[in-house]
């Protein structure tokens, strides 16, 4: 998507951003050493501004091939608003966004299939900006593709703006939960969509939902793993804070990137948080290279 991000006063910054890119991008740059290839799949219009998230692709070098160009549509747009303690919210303009048309049967498939990776990975925004019946394909696929080997992980990433219904929103995002090898939700999402009283309430409904691997998001307060052992963290004093913005999306790269390298849930969980606390120290989602 493209981003609004506060540049101070009445200024805004305009970048391309969003939550899976995000965690592309970070996960990227985490494993440039490495021989692993990061893959981006998205719908993308033929305008101006799409022009600008693919070009933003590439020079991240993500590979782009999966990403689909519609005619005459156009890429979504969000804005960062940020109060005085660096949290953010965010309003959305994507109701026609190229986007939706993902896995719609009236468009040709972006993939046939997903036997090419090893390890896919998508969030709530993912499922919840499509409409149902290209939510069923999806699920489909991913059951099809854990079928023979491949993992797949999965933040709720809840944003109540995107969904229908807080009920659709449950049912759905406990479906692909159900479908995830790793699951790294946030404590505050979960509670928010699930009503839970604390990180225990949620950590009993992952281990109900089988969900063995991964990481509950608490914040400064650190990960703790879906088995219940917690991580010393290192705390990032409070005035440090700049903007919030893709703090769950480092830390899933950080924690994803572990993952890869063969190493411990501790490690993962360290890795992504380290991440994460050096990202929310700048303003918007992506910040320079040189500073991770």
């Amino acid at each position: 998507m493209l981003e609004l991000a506060p540049a101070g006063g009445n200024q805004f910054e305009l970048g391309v951003a969003g939550d899976t890119y995000n965690t592309a991008v970070y996960l990227k740059r985490l494993l440039k050493a490495s021989d692993v290839d990061v893959s981006y799949v998205t719908a993308v219009g033929d305008d101006p501004n799409s022009a600008r998230l693919m070009e933003a692709l590439h020079e991240e070098g993500i590979n782009a091939s999966y990403v689909a160009v519609r005619e005459g549509m156009s890429p979504g747009l969000y804005m960062i608003s940020v109060d005085s303690s660096g949290e953010r919210s965010f309003s959305y303009w994507r109701s026609a966004a190229a986007a939706r048309t993902l896995f719609d049967p009236e468009f040709p498939e972006v993939i046939s299939d997903m036997s090419e990776f090893d390890l896919v990975y998508l969030s709530g925004i993912s499922v919840a900006i499509l409409p149902a019946e290209s939510r069923t394909i999806l699920k489909t696929k991913l059951a099809d593709f854990r079928q023979n080997g491949g993992v797949v992980a999965f933040d709720s990433n809840y944003r109540p703006a995107l969904w229908d219904s807080a009920d659709v929103a449950r049912t759905e995002i406990t479906e692909f939960y159900r479908q995830a090898d790793i699951a790294l939700p946030s404590v505050d999402d979960e509670a928010l969509l699930f009503d839970d009283q604390d990180s225990d309430d949620a950590l009993k409904r992952f281990k109900e939902l089988g969900v063995k691997c991964g990481a509950l998001k608490r914040g400064s307060s650190g990960p703790v793993s879906l088995d219940g052992a917690e991580v010393a963290v290192p705390n990032v004093a409070s005035d440090l804070i700049v903007d919030s913005t893709a703090a769950g999306d480092s830390f899933n790269a950080g924690f994803l990137a572990g993952f890869m390298e063969g190493r411990t849930a501790k490690e993962c969980m360290l890795c992504g948080h380290e991440l994460a606390a050096r990202v929310i120290q700048h303003r918007g989602a992506i910040i320079e290279a040189s500073k991770m």
